[in-house]
């Protein structure tokens, strides 16, 4: 699909949609349980994926109106009947890989062509660590993955800086093992807000794990039980950036997006970035409510090392600003579901954007850009194509999205948002 987005001013009320990320693990921690409903889901092409995981280990899943329905395998997954298909959700893979371990038989992952060229080696490793046997059927540390189980716990040793899915899958299935799990951190660990996320979510289904002088720790013999067999997914803080970031360049007078509470998501450090950038934004914690402006924006330097997923966003926020605004500490960002750096400082410069790209970086020259419509492509990544909407706000004529139909992997409702917020959206 392609999407055309004028140069537009924007104005109104904006919904973020549920968190991406708590829902994920809200699904599979129900999936542990003997059941349990998930209200506020995201209901989108990643966490779908996650549902028809946790119904190839025995579980079922079923939305009544507008609430999950899990009746979960009780903490031991069954060997899946056919090969689980992660589509394009990283996150499903990483998160039930661990899942296929605890599991007394062979299980293979595999997913899209995307998914099939991500990094998964280490976790790999951290399975036959805990005396499983997880192998790539290409040798390359990349799906299809064929993982034998059954494990029952004990330490591993595995990098902090390639995802922290690793850290999260461990956790998530080393509740519900004989001996519990412990991992130890060979590299600094990356990301770190969303093994936050993972800790918040496992204490509201009852299991205790924590953090250690080294790593993390979850005790073994746990069940998962959610209190009164119930749990809320909040709003999603990656996918209010946009909205955010809209208001910002365009609001007027202003845009209120609601469903922005405090929670453990690094992204919520969007607030502290656009402040710091000179937004005039107010955000009321208590109410889950920020209202913004169109402001007059300056660069600044942003370390996106526990916030990959804002990359984008910052980007097209430096294309519109005053001065400098340097990405740093970003070199993980590019085993997402494409390269965000050279994605972004490739499509950006479509735009007029002066873009510098480094290893471990992204500069944005906004003091040198002149936006103008163009014709971008998302290059299969969700994120890449809201950025580039935005973008599209404030560059002079139309910008047209190819791939735009890949915002439903986290926020399918996106441009008809847009369209409320009183953008002339056209689709092809």
């Amino acid at each position: 699909m392609k999407v055309t987005v004028p140069q537009s001013r924007v104005h109104g009320d904006a919904h973020a949609p549920p968190s991406k990320s708590y829902t994920h693990r809200a699904i599979l921690a129900a999936g542990y349980s003997d059941g349990a409903l998930v209200h506020h889901y995201l209901g989108s092409a990643d966490t779908r994926e996650t549902m028809g995981a946790v119904e190839a280990f025995g579980g079922d899943v079923a939305d009544v109106q507008d609430v999950l329905e899990v009746d979960g395998f009780g903490g031991r997954p069954e060997v899946p009947p056919d090969v689980v298909d992660c589509g394009n959700s990283g996150t499903t893979m990483r998160l039930t890989t661990v899942a296929a371990a605890l599991a007394d038989g062979i299980t293979v992952l595999t997913g899209d062509a995307s998914l099939r060229s991500r990094p998964q080696g280490p976790l790999l490793d951290a399975v036959d660590q805990l005396g499983g046997s997880a192998r790539s059927t290409r040798a390359n540390g990349q799906a299809p993955l064929v993982v034998e189980g059954p494990i029952e716990g004990g330490t591993v040793t595995i990098p902090g800086d390639v995802s922290s899915q690793f850290v999260s899958a461990l956790l998530m299935a080393g509740a519900v093992t004989d001996d519990g799990v412990d991992v130890e951190l060979s590299t600094e660990l990356k990301s770190a807000p969303y093994v936050d996320i993972t800790l918040e979510v496992l204490d509201d289904f009852g299991v205790e794990a924590t953090r250690t002088e080294s790593g993390y720790r979850v005790p073994g013999g746990q069940s998962y039980e959610p209190r009164d067999g119930e749990y809320t997914v909040p709003g999603d803080f990656s996918s209010a950036s946009y909205l955010l970031a809209a208001g910002a360049l365009a609001g007027d007078p202003e845009v209120e997006v609601h469903e922005v509470y405090p929670s453990a998501q690094g992204d919520s450090a969007i607030i502290d970035i656009l402040t710091e950038m000179g937004a005039d934004l107010e955000w009321d914690r208590e109410n889950g409510r920020a209202v913004v402006r169109r402001s007059e924006l300056s660069g600044t330097t942003v370390d996106v090392g526990d916030t990959p997923d804002l990359l984008p966003t910052i980007a097209t926020l430096g294309a519109a600003a005053d001065g400098t605004t340097e990405i740093v500490n970003a070199e993980h960002v590019r085993f997402k579901e494409t390269d965000r750096v050279s994605a972004m400082a490739e499509q950006l410069s479509k735009m007029g954007a002066e873009v510098e790209e480094e290893r471990d970086a992204l500069l944005v020259h906004g003091g040198e850009s002149d936006l103008v419509g163009a014709d971008v492509e998302g290059l299969g990544d969700h994120r890449i194509v809201m950025a580039l909407a935005v973008a599209g706000l404030v560059a002079d004529g139309e910008t047209t999205i190819t791939g735009a139909e890949d915002v439903d992997v986290s926020f399918p409702g996106f441009f008809d948002v847009l369209y409320e917020l009183g953008v002339d959206v056209s689709r092809e």
